[in-house]
């Protein structure tokens, strides 16, 4: 009797829908399955409860997040733009100069 295949996270689609789309299924999968970061307490209690809320299981902390991970690279760029810092560097105001031009 030979061994079965241990096949992932992928294993319902068998041969169809192309290795490309197989491989992105089993990354994004994999990604939402895992414990994510609580942003409140620290810990690695926080799973999905729907599209886009995560709830940590520790603290109770609800909160709004991308649809398969907690944090999205476009939500991580505007946090970063509220706070002011865009790239590592500071937004402040041009200071205005003395001189007029005539």
């Amino acid at each position: 009797m030979g061994k079965t295949k241990k096949v992932g996270p992928s294993r319902g689609l068998g041969a169809r829908y192309g290795s490309t789309v197989r491989k992105r299924y089993v990354r994004v999968t994999a990604g939402l399955k895992k414990a994510h970061r609580c942003p409140q307490c620290g810990f690695l209690r926080v799973k999905r409860e729907s599209v886009g809320i995560w709830k940590c299981k520790k603290c109770n902390y609800t909160f709004a997040g991308g649809a398969y991970t907690p944090s999205t690279k476009l939500g991580v760029v505007a946090k970063r733009a509220a706070k002011g810092t865009v790239a590592g560097e500071i937004t402040a105001p041009v200071p205005a100069t003395d001189k007029e031009t005539d």
